[in-house]
């Protein structure tokens, strides 16, 4: 009954929305861990509590506009937040160019949009919130009822698999080291991630995901060592605890959206074929 916008046209309008999220993304992963509400009231400059006008709250473009300042108080302000505006549209846009119009694009922004929120607050507060993870899961086995493209089993036995997993693995290292080497929201992030991607992404996320870690984490402990070379630090209690953490749940979140964007299916069929399984 009506024509689409051409493919080029659509695609800005999609990057669009998912930096408009973005923008209320940032107000969830600011709000949410200091248990305030993510809607009343509006936004505000952090220093001198004035609201914000709506123009002066464009996703990505009034931050260089404002060149990161208050507009009243002239105060400064961190360049994430333009980053998580930028980030949600670019990843909705790779999503609607993954999937174009279906149940699976729909599915794709509810979790692309969560994924980012529970990666900020994770790497601000080192937890990622219940009511993103476990309604994630309700949400991911409720998706694979309604998507035709989908199979509930699936997702029933990816919610398994991946808290199973990921549980077995935090018991073993308590048991070894008689402490919480991994928190249960990481679990229950795995968990979410085998309800929407299906027990088959497990495999792939949790290696993809080590990687990063991996990666990430040798990376600290070398720029920690040369800054502790240059200004030794003082001698401690002699307590064995270790001298920072790291959260795995934006790990975690960036192997499931690898997946999901970087038609994931294909690559475990090649790896699996690779090795004869």
């Amino acid at each position: 009954m009506f024509e689409l916008p051409p493919d080029w046209l659509m695609l800005i309008y999609v990057f669009l929305l998912g930096a408009c999220l973005g923008s209320f993304g940032n107000v969830v992963i600011y709000r949410l861990p200091l248990g305030k509400s993510v809607v009343r009231p509006g936004s505000a400059c952090g220093s001198c509590q004035k609201p914000i006008k709506f123009y002066h709250n464009i996703p990505v473009l009034s931050w260089f506009l404002l060149r990161g300042r208050c507009a009243n108080c002239k105060a400064t302000y961190s360049i994430r937040y333009a980053m998580v505006e930028l980030l949600t549209g670019c990843l909705f846009a790779a999503a609607w160019l993954r999937f174009g119009w279906s149940w699976n694009l729909i599915e794709a922004f509810v979790f692309i949009f969560s994924l980012v929120v529970c990666s900020f607050i994770d790497l601000d507060h080192m937890i990622l919130p219940d009511k993103f993870t476990l309604s994630g899961i309700v949400i991911g086995l409720f998706g694979a009822l309604l998507n035709p493209d989908r199979k509930f089993l699936d997702s029933l036995y990816g919610v398994l698999l991946g808290g199973g997993f990921l549980w077995a693995i935090a018991y073993f290292y308590f048991l070894v080291r008689k402490r919480e080497g991994m928190g249960g929201g990481d679990i229950k992030l795995l968990a979410w991630v085998g309800a929407v991607l299906g027990w088959q992404s497990i495999p792939f996320v949790i290696m993809v995901a080590s990687i990063f870690g991996s990666v990430v984490g040798v990376a600290t402990v070398l720029i920690k060592n040369r800054r502790r070379a240059a200004a030794p630090e003082p001698e401690g209690d002699g307590e064995d605890v270790p001298s920072f953490a790291i959260p795995f749940g934006p790990f975690l979140a960036t192997a499931a959206l690898v997946y999901l964007l970087a038609d994931g299916p294909s690559w475990t069929e090649w790896y699996l074929g690779l090795h004869g399984l």
